[in-house]
This record gives C-alpha cells, structure tokens and sequence, in this order.
C-alpha cells in the first residue's frame, strides 16, 4: 500500500515561511505565559518583534524578488511565490496585532501595577511634563532634523527599522505641507522620566517605581519648536523594514571583506518590505508613503501601539528589578575540569579522557581557559579556529589575539557572512590581522558555520593536537542562553580529520572524504541518509530500530523523504525541532511513527543531535548543521561522533529521555502544521520541565 504513495506529493509537506511563523507564534506564547516573571514576558515580546523584523527583512524580501522577477518556483508544499505572500500577509498581521494586545491588555496593567510605569504623555504630571519638554530643549532637540517635502526637497531616504513622524504643516497663507522627521535611534526610545528609573540611586539602592515616557510622543508634543510660524496639525508615526538580505558576487569580489563593507551600507537601503503604521494615519497620509517608498497597499500594516516591539529589549536591560526576572542560575563546572588552573593543567585533562560539555548548564569558561592556556603555554605550537559569531566582547577572540603576541602560529577563519554579524566579525578579522594572524574568509559560494578549534602542542618527540568541536558558537554571552553541546578531546583520527578540514578551509586542498567527520557539503548529506537507512534495514528485518535528531531548522525535502521511508519500514522517529519543521506526522501510511516536538523556553534550544540505535549498539552525532538545504548543499558544516560509551549512554539516557518526557514545556506538531501542548501529568504526577531539570 505505502508503495502507491507519491511521498513527493505537495500535501505531505508544510510551507516552509508558515511553518517559521508558527514558530514567533510559540515565542509570543513565552510572552503571554503568566507564570513567568513579568519583566522576562517583555524579554520574549522584544525577542518577538526582533524575529519577525528578521522574517521579512530576510525571507518576505526573498520572496518578493521571486515575485518581482517573474519567478514562478513552487516551494515544495505547492505555493507559488504569490501565493506564500499572500498567506505570509494574513498570518504575521494576526501574530502581530496578538502581540500588541497582550501588551497593551496583559503586560502594561501589570508593569504599572508591579512599579514599571510606561506612561502616555498625556497622563503626564505637570512635574513629569516639564522635566521631559526640559530633557526635549537640552537633548532631543539638537538632534532632530526636519526634512520637508516640495518639489525643492525630494522624498527623504528613510533607513531600514527607522521609526519617523509623518508630519502636516500649515503656513499662514494655510496651505498644507509634509515633513518626515526621523526619531533618533541614538537616543533611549523609552526616556526615563526620573533619573533613577531603570537604573540604580547614587547611594546603591534600587527604586520600586520607574516611570518612562516614549521618545516619538515627547517629540510629536513639541513639533512647535522645529517649525516655527507654522502651525502643526499632526504627526503620524511610521516604522518600515526594508530588505537586508546581501547578496554578495564573491567571484567578482577582490577583497570579500571591502565587498562586506560595501554591502552592509547597503542594507539601509534595500528595498522596503513593510510599513506599518497607526489606523488614525489619514488615506492621503498613507498614499503618499505608498508612492515614495514604491510599496504597495499589501506592504502596509496597520497596528497598534508601539510600532517595533523590539524596542522592550530596553526596558528588559535598564530596570534592575530582580524580582521581575529570572533568578540567576551560575552554571557548573564539569568534574574533569574543576582543578584545573596551571595553564597545561587543561592539556592533561583532555589526555585522562575526552569531556563533555552541556552549555548554559555547564560554564562556558573552560573553553576561555583552554585558548589562554594556548596562548600561554610554551609547548603550544598552533591555534586553528573557525569563528562565527562572537559577538562584540569575545574572550575568546582576545585569548587569539595574545597567541598570537606570544609568537604562536594562529590560524583563524572569520565568517563575514554571518547574518547582521558582519560588522562585528570584520572588526575583529582587522585586529587579528594586525597582530599577525593568518586570517581568511572562508570558500567562495560557501558559508563556514562549523564550531572548530584545534591547538598543536608539542609532546615528547612528536605533537599533540587537542580539539573542542562544538554545537554552537564561541561566543561567551549567548553560551548563558543558548543550550548547546561541546567536546574536548585529544583523539588522534579526529586531529587528523580536523587538519584536512582546516587545509581545505585556509588552502586549496579538495579534500572529499573523511576518516570520522562527516563535513558539508562534502560527505554529510550521503552519511546520515547511510544511517537512516541503516536502520530502515534493521527495522525491514524485524528488529527494533529507533532514530531521535534534535534541530533546529527539518526543511530538507529529501531527508524528510527519507523519514517518511524510515516510518513506513516501522523505525520509531522522534524529532526535537525548536523551529521550522515541514514534515507533516501522524499522517497514515505515511508518518505515524513519527513524533515531532517543539521546545521554546529560558534557553534557546540550540544543539544539533543525531541519534541512531543500531541494533542496541547506540550511535549519536552532534553537530553545526540544521537538516536544511542550505546547512548540507551551502555551507561548511561539522558533524562529529560521540565515542565515549558514558558519554553515549549520558546524552541518550539523561538528555534525550528527558526532552522526550517534557510535558511542561513541549508543544506537538500536528499533521496540519498547528501545535498543542503535550498531554500534562497525571494528577500528581511528576512534572517535568526539561530546562528547569538540568538546571538543578
């Protein structure tokens, strides 16, 4: 029977845009649960806004060139280009209007009650007015320009995430006139009102009550001060995103990191994807920024207040109020590594076994120690390491930087193609070039999102190389909120597969098989379809055979072909998929033994697991790669075995089996693409919150 099914067929899959925005939907969720602290509902709310900014700046604007290019590519659920727009439009306005209730209705009344008061100007004290109109003449004042609008003065450029005022003027002949004023994103969008409020007193004390006013109404209140002998009738707030997505002709680039500089300026002026604005913005008022921004009337949102919630991340970082947030949680320090301090301390901990660690729950420091310790012990010869996202304070960036002082070869690959993390990686890619560092850009049509770091030592006769191959990024901040998984270890196969790997990185090598790694867009496609199969072929023969993956991003058609094939032979496949997923489960004769989970919560979900039972002799791979188009044809991608029988048995028996019993935190994918919550505990049953459990 499961022969005559087309497993090819566009109903068996789910639109790869929607499915990304089931997922903000999941994000809003942490936002609306009122079991969370009240200031981290904000932090979800801002992380909501900041994602679907991302959406269209990166995909909406993708799709849209298709549309304008007269591309007809059908996604493979069997939506046009149009077609997605369409469904794009009606769901992220749902998702975005849910957000603005629940912060007007849930999370402002409860702000105010809790001592966080965002006030409307109009509610304004006299006091607090004139404190603010004073704070306007001194500050804000200096810093706003006016751009008129006649046939002297074009249609101002209006920079990408800018939010600006729409402003109507009237001479005294009465003749109306526009002005578009940007409002500075140089300055706090939320103005403190009191000194003390976000932050702490001059004697160390912290107030209960903070009281804040938004930049753009203080400004709009005051526009009789930039137009003097006019009289101003209103001013209408407008926020846009525009298109972000580089595309970078690295065949015709000389200098990639000058061609990176280039385009990062000109993402503030790609094309615009999305204005959104208020419903009292009047139709002449919205034709005229439909017209000069060349959008069209599907491009306009019409939302409530505040436009860009991403601008809550403010009120998240400047109101010291504990009580408001989670308490802090201080990671651990593995076993292995808790007595190390001499600086080849490290090396011979590797040596008595390889070690794993599980971030936020185990500390992030060790791989800071084990670079310093490179950088600083004699017998070190080398560092080799890819770098990703670091971010702007990178420990581990500074420990590169000393090697290289200390005379060490350093070898180091910067991703200048890491999304909105271009800038950052170029200024370090110039420090370290200054003090010496080998640096290079990565393969040209390929982006580097391996987590690699190799260090030759000298030992006796010969060398040593010691590796840490990582899940996630070496970046010391994110490591406290992403949920990731690294390896040290000193095995001399992995070394060797780690030197071709970085002589086809940094060289010319066209290295294409591997003793134990499997490396995009080389070997890691063909390698996990080997051991799916494998186990179809365990399960075809009537033996128990069982596949978990935990991802990011199941969007691949051809591996979620393969899954279909594994559920039909009877594999048991369980999927942890924080994000997008276009596998439909449940479906019959197709997927019903499939199980697919989603978890969103304090961390983000970040490590790649690949599970596979073997016939009872398990096997798990970790890893950079999402099951992805892009992470097996695209990019330069690590997937490394677990080879330690503790470590095996640790990573299958206390994490996996812990995310799989979650019945707190997982939401199931259902075959329509929606998700539910997991079927709670029975009454008095154990609860089980995969996050607070490793945790304590």
């Amino acid at each position: 029977m499961t022969d005559t099914i087309d497993l090819q067929s566009p109903s068996l899959y789910i639109n790869r845009e929607l499915s990304l925005l089931e997922f903000q939907r999941r994000v809003l969720a942490e936002a609306q649960d009122e079991s969370k602290p009240l200031l981290e509902r904000v932090k979800f709310l801002a992380i909501f806004g900041s994602n679907l900014d991302e959406f269209f700046m990166v995909r909406v604007s993708g799709i849209r060139k298709q549309v304008e290019a007269h591309i007809i590519d059908i996604s493979p659920d069997g939506m046009t280009p149009p077609e997605e727009l369409a469904a794009i439009r009606k769901l992220s306005l749902e998702l975005m209007l849910e957000a603005q209730r629940c912060y007007q209705r849930k999370l402002l009344p409860k702000l105010n009650k809790a001592g966080v008061h965002l006030l409307d100007y109009h509610a304004l004290s006299k006091l607090q007015r004139e404190r603010v109109n004073a704070y306007f003449r001194e500050v804000i004042y200096p810093v706003l320009t006016p751009l008129a609008l006649d046939p002297g003065h074009p249609f101002p450029h209006i920079s990408n995430l800018s939010l600006n005022l729409a402003i109507v003027i009237r001479d005294k002949k009465g003749k109306e006139k526009f002005a578009r004023l940007k409002v500075p994103d140089t300055l706090p969008r939320l103005l403190p009102i009191k000194r003390s409020s976000g932050g702490v007193r001059k004697d160390g004390t912290i107030p209960h009550h903070h009281y804040f006013v938004r930049l753009e109404q203080v400004i709009a209140e005051n526009l009789s001060d930039l137009f003097p002998g006019l009289e101003v009738i209103a001013a209408h707030p407008f926020r846009i995103v525009r298109d972000a997505d580089i595309e970078i002709q690295e065949l015709e680039a000389d200098d990639l990191l000058e061609t990176m500089q280039q385009n990062i300026r000109k993402r503030k002026f790609g094309s615009v994807v999305q204005v959104a604005v208020y419903e009292s913005m009047p139709e002449n008022i919205r034709e005229l920024l439909i017209d000069n921004l060349e959008v069209s009337l599907n491009d306009v949102y019409v939302l409530g207040a505040p436009l860009g919630l991403s601008g809550l991340w403010q009120l998240y970082n400047s109101v010291e109020r504990h009580d408001l947030k989670f308490a802090p949680y201080k990671p651990r320090t593995p076993k292995a590594l808790k007595y190390t301090s001499a600086p080849a301390d490290i090396f011979d901990a590797i040596r008595n076994g390889n070690i794993l660690l599980h971030h936020p729950y185990d500390s992030f420091t060790p791989i800071v120690k084990f670079l310093n310790a490179a950088a600083r012990d004699p017998q070190v010869l080398a560092i080799k390491q890819t770098v990703y996202r670091v971010g702007a304070n990178a420990p581990v960036v500074d420990a590169l930087l000393e090697a290289a002082e200390q005379g060490k070869q350093v070898a180091v690959l910067v991703e200048l193609k890491a999304r909105f993390d271009e800038e950052s990686n170029i200024g370090w890619a110039r420090a370290l070039e200054q003090v010496g560092v080998h640096v290079v850009y990565g393969l040209v049509g390929l982006k580097t999102h391996c987590k690699v770091t190799m260090v030759v030592r000298k030992e006796g006769e010969g060398i040593r190389r010691y590796l840490h191959l990582s899940t996630g990024n070496y970046n010391a901040v994110t490591s406290l909120v992403y949920e990731d998984i690294g390896l040290f270890t000193c095995d001399e196969t992995l070394g060797a597969d780690t030197t071709d790997l970085f002589n086809y990185l940094t060289g010319y090598s066209t290295k294409q098989e591997y003793r134990k790694l499997f490396v995009a867009p080389t070997t890691l496609r063909k390698k996990l379809e080997d051991l799916i199969l494998r186990e179809v072929e365990h399960a075809r023969h009537g033996r128990k055979a069982r596949l978990i993956f935990k991802l990011n991003s199941l969007v691949d058609p051809q591996m979620i072909r393969l899954l279909y094939q594994a559920s039909q032979a009877g594999v048991q496949v369980d999927l942890l998929v924080r994000g997008m997923c276009c596998l439909r489960p449940g479906l019959k004769g197709v997927s019903e033994n499939i199980r697919v989970a989603s978890i969103v919560g304090r961390y983000l979900e970040h490590s790649r697991l690949f599970y596979f039972y073997n016939h009872g002799s398990d096997e798990i791979y970790l890893g950079s790669a999402d099951l992805m188009p892009r992470n097996l044809n695209h990019r330069v991608e690590v997937v490394f075995p677990v080879e330690s029988r503790e470590h095996t048995r640790y990573l299958r028996q206390h994490v996996l089996e812990t995310y799989l019993k979650d019945n707190a935190r997982a939401l199931i994918l259902q075959s329509d693409g929606t998700y539910i919550r997991s079927t709670p505990a029975e009454a008095g049953g154990e609860i089980i919150d995969v996050q607070e459990k490793f945790m304590s």
